[in-house]
């Protein structure tokens, strides 16, 4: 079965699950892959794919709970996306820094927060894709083709969008989050974030996935109007990092690894996550671990061991 959240409801019921691929992992929570291993007759081999693992699953690679693969390199012939996070004051260069690569052939994207304005809005000034549109369209880019995207739109339009963008049609797309994933424009060279600070370092290092899917120098950036100290530290990780691997080291740095035996992915850890870091006890702990299965795989001359092993088998989650 090849499906989205879908899949993962009482209704859905496996008889011989015996291989789970999940694809954007940091988009399932820990409940959520919990439920499809969980659902099986069989424990199934699990293969879990992300441009940007979530804190704790990066927590649970580095100490031993998950084998990992690393694709490190860039396809052939792509070049490393420039990102810079720009003051408010540079606005206007940022405008002029685009309106050359669209002239010189290039196509821009441009990202919002919100759709529209809302009330709560009035004070913190998130910019909105309506707002965004209408400015960009009449007042800063008027010899360009813009269009808008977002997903209160119905789906033959924003299809048409699409194709129009994907055919060189539209010169920038202004959009809200729906750009995410799954849109392949080799064309686009420049995504600028605003509201960066609103958005999650996964969400961001997936939106600059969108520009630089070719040989064309392609740049990222991001404005945001906050002063905060963790939100300088969180778009100065994404302005450092190039992979998605090295973004997730530095959000477990800055956020935390969250929860061994719950379900937050991120965060102060509990205790057992806080125990991770004391790398002499993990490797300790790993050791006689094999050293117990070696000699009673079945942990039969260990009952009480077992029954603990069971009553976690039932709650606890290590991916």
């Amino acid at each position: 079965f090849i499906g989205t959240q879908a899949l993962i409801q009482d209704k859905v019921k496996f008889g011989k699950l015996g291989l789970v691929v999940l694809d954007e992992q940091h988009r399932f929570g820990v409940k959520q892959r919990a439920k499809l291993l969980h659902g099986s007759s069989l424990i199934p081999h699990l293969l879990s794919m992300t441009a940007t693992p979530i804190p704790r699953t990066l927590a649970m690679s580095i100490y031993g709970d998950l084998d990992i693969s690393l694709i490190n390199e860039l396809p052939k012939g792509r070049k490393k996306i420039t990102t810079k996070v720009v003051p408010p004051r540079l606005r206007k260069e940022a405008y002029a820094f685009i309106k050359k690569q669209v002239e010189g052939g290039r196509q821009a994207f441009v990202v919002c927060p919100r759709i529209e304005a809302k009330s709560s809005d009035e004070l913190t000034e998130v910019k909105t894709v309506e707002e965004e549109y209408k400015k960009l369209s009449e007042d800063v880019f008027p010899d360009f083709n813009v269009a808008m995207l977002h997903g209160k739109m119905a789906q033959k339009e924003k299809e048409d969008v699409m194709k129009k963008f994907k055919r060189g049609k539209i010169d920038i797309l202004v959009s809200t989050s729906v750009i995410e994933v799954g849109l392949d424009i080799p064309n686009a060279s420049v995504i600028l974030i605003e509201g960066a600070d609103r958005f999650g370092l996964a969400q961001l290092h997936q939106f600059r996935g969108r520009v630089g899917r070719a040989e064309h120098q392609s740049y990222c950036f991001l404005f945001t109007e906050s002063n905060a100290l963790k939100t300088k530290q969180r778009l100065r990780a994404i302005e450092e990092s190039e992979t998605g691997f090295e973004l997730a080291e530095m959000d477990l740095k800055i956020r935390g690894p969250g929860d061994f035996a719950g379900t937050k992915q991120w965060g102060i850890p509990d205790f057992a996550m806080e125990q991770l870091t004391n790398l002499k006890l993990v490797q300790e702990a790993k050791e006689s671990a094999k050293e117990v299965l070696n000699k009673d795989i079945g942990l039969k001359r260990h009952p009480e061991l077992k029954e603990k092993m069971e009553q976690l088998k039932q709650k606890l989650h290590l991916e």
